[in-house]
């Protein structure tokens, strides 16, 4: 099987911004080669290489080959420019994408416009399209305030149902992705929910960070983590907020690390310089996949927060199945199904979005029950290994990729 793989942001653990990116299409299309198949990867490159043309260039990364067009973009580029990027991105490839003889597309958003070139090359060569839902766009961003032009609005929802009616299969990476989508009047049984997995072989409760603590100064103070973007989404102040509150308490034993960089990053900053906060680290994006690791191995607790919007409870984040992979406790403020792998896995805590006051009383009360803490840990990666590995998740998405092709025969 000859899978034509559109991701426009696809990362390999070489390439990109390390820690930040996932490295989800990477992952499951290595193992696709692995089983022998042929994966062709329509992508794009930020930072080319000097001696690569302004044109489409091939790599091989591990068997995928890869195909990418140099096209600028970082998340703080304003509104404008980054849809001018997608749609660059989409018409580029479209006419990539009709070259390649393929015998099944896979598209995977975000952005929503990787259903056009998916779409324009499935009726061009006549062969099936699966559509991975990454978010529930356009209204993502309607909720977040970001998307607020009617028109707009209408033709991205236009996009995305038509999408959706077109594909030969639909997956979404969370339940309540996929209820949504079947909200939208597409079949039960042609949405499957595949979600993000946990890299087990990285991330692992035997690896040592110390030379992290000792890098960012953090002694043997109680640790808690943060490491990913720093987006609007992500809703990074509620970290900031609850380390104020923690100092002005007096609780001098533990300290919040933020990893990563993004568009709030620097008001993150801003706000902590504001109120003095020597609890509070900010730690830049490294440069190799394995000080991930390591940072996470270094945290008593891994957090995942985002900002508090209802359509942002149905995300899939890398972060936390990391977080499950290293056996680290995880403390999130995500109702719905985060809340629920969290507490009824007996694998972290839930706190209530923007509820500071809760948040600090969490972090203190981990902190002083280390038995609880261990458990915790333990039933992260017990989780991790029966729900989340690679090798069966990318297994299930093979086969709704193969059946998708015998469907068309």
């Amino acid at each position: 099987m000859h899978i034509l793989y559109l991701h426009q942001y696809f990362q390999t653990p070489s390439k990109g911004v390390v820690g930040v990116a996932g490295t989800r299409s990477y992952e499951f299309a290595k193992r696709f080669v692995e089983a022998g198949h042929r994966v062709s990867m329509l992508t794009t490159c930020t930072n080319p290489p000097a001696d690569a043309p302004n044109s489409w260039y091939e790599t091989n990364e591990d068997g995928i080959e890869v195909h990418w067009l140099p096209l600028p973009y970082e998340n703080q580029m304003g509104a404008i420019a980054r849809v001018k990027a997608f749609l660059r991105f989409a018409f580029a490839s479209s006419r990539k994408a009709h070259s390649i003889k393929a015998d099944v597309i896979y598209a995977t958003s975000s952005p929503l416009t990787i259903a056009l070139p998916a779409m324009y090359a499935s009726k061009r060569n006549n062969i099936p399209f699966v559509f991975e839902v990454r978010d529930l766009w356009p209204e993502a961003p309607r909720q977040m305030g970001v998307l607020t032009n009617p028109i707009l609005f209408r033709m991205a929802k236009w996009l995305e149902l038509t999408a959706y009616r077109r594909a030969a299969h639909v997956v979404a990476l969370s339940p309540g992705q996929k209820a949504g989508i079947v909200a939208d009047g597409i079949p039960e049984q042609k949405v499957s929910m595949i979600p993000n997995s946990s890299d087990l072989d990285l991330f692992h409760p035997g690896r040592n960070g110390d030379h992290h603590r000792e890098r960012l100064g953090l002694g043997s103070r109680f640790v808690l983590i943060y490491f990913g973007t720093m987006g609007q989404a992500n809703g990074l102040s509620f970290v900031v907020e609850t380390a104020r509150v923690l100092m002005e308490r007096g609780e001098k034993d533990i300290v919040f690390v933020l990893h990563g960089t993004g568009k709030t990053r620097k008001s993150l900053e801003e706000l902590a310089a504001k109120y003095k906060l020597d609890n509070l680290v900010f730690s830049a994006p490294l440069a190799n996949k394995t000080d991930i690791a390591d940072m996470a191995a270094m945290a008593d607790v891994c957090m995942t927060i985002y900002k508090n919007v209802p359509i942002l409870y149905t995300c899939s984040p890398n972060k936390m199945f990391d977080a499950f992979a290293a056996g680290k406790p995880v403390l999130t403020n995500m109702p719905g199904w985060l809340q629920s792998l969290v507490e009824d896995n007996k694998c972290g805590v839930f706190v209530e979005p923007d509820n500071v006051q809760m948040f600090a009383d969490k972090a203190v009360a981990l902190k002083n029950d280390r038995a609880a803490l261990v458990a915790m840990g333990e039933n992260s990666r017990l989780l991790a290994e029966r729900r989340f590995a690679r090798d069966n998740l990318a297994v299930e998405l093979q086969t709704v990729l193969e059946e998708a092709c015998e469907k068309r025969t």
